[in-house]
């Protein structure tokens, strides 16, 4: 298809078409951004994941809150939730904490599924509005082919076919576009799914490790070593003098 051909189209095409474009550059935007900002999500939270885990496990939990603090990484906002409500329940055995992460790792999901509407939006919607706008087309055709013959045209059915194909166009470039904004919308669902998975059982096991800490149990590496917890040789008795 030469140039002028496309050019042909859009202008055939008007609005319905300019908005199937308009629509196909919006999704196209939305895949970019959410790209951008899902990079490295998963890989960013587990080595924050790590570090949390290892100073809660050496019971500093002022490190591992530090540690949060200063991660740019999605699961920083779960950590500091549970170390908030950890703070105010220590009394308590750490009464709350997993409602409390469970709250934010819920908000963390709205914002790493924002924008997403768009595209299951733009999926839904845009082979309608080209058929809507083959409908018109055929209409407009069928008008003039009308006002050829009252004009004492021959009419005919070239003119009506020649009409109908151009109006398809708007069909096809709206199925295009649900296409390509559906593959976007599915796979950023799949990547999310994993992503939340991710970061349930960093919650989860962060959850443990800091009830522990607030009960005041014993932490898994402040269990006494296999050499710390034999006892002593018994001294000999001391020979009788001679």
């Amino acid at each position: 298809m030469s140039l002028n051909d496309l050019l042909h189209y859009l202008r055939l095409g008007g609005v319905t078409l300019a908005l199937l474009l308009g629509a196909s550059v919006v999704a196209l935007g939305v895949a970019i951004e959410r790209l951008i900002a899902l990079w490295g999500v998963s890989e960013r939270s587990r080595n924050l994941g790590e570090i949390v885990q290892k100073h809660l496990l050496r019971g500093d939990v002022a490190a591992a809150r530090t540690a949060a603090e200063r991660s740019d990484a999605v699961a920083a906002d779960i950590f500091l939730a549970g170390f908030d409500r950890w703070e105010r329940s220590r009394s308590t055995g750490g009464n709350g904490i997993e409602s409390a992460v469970e709250r934010e790792r819920a908000q963390v999901g709205l914002k790493l599924r924002r924008n997403l509407w768009l595209l299951a939006t733009i999926g839904s919607t845009t082979p309608f509005v080209g058929l809507f706008g083959t409908v018109a087309g055929i209409m407009r055709s069928f008008k003039d082919l009308g006002v050829d013959v009252e004009a004492g045209g021959t009419g005919g059915s070239a003119a009506v076919m020649t009409g109908i194909s151009e109006a398809l166009v708007a069909t096809a470039v709206g199925i295009l576009v649900a296409v390509q904004a559906m593959v976007f919308y599915n796979y950023f669902q799949a990547r999310l799914s994993r992503v939340l998975v991710e970061l349930r059982l960093l919650g989860d096991e962060f959850v443990e490790i800091l009830k522990e800490r607030a009960a005041g149990g014993p932490l898994p590496e402040a269990t006494p070593s296999r050499e710390s917890a034999t006892p002593p040789a018994p001294r000999p008795d001391p020979q009788p003098a001679s």
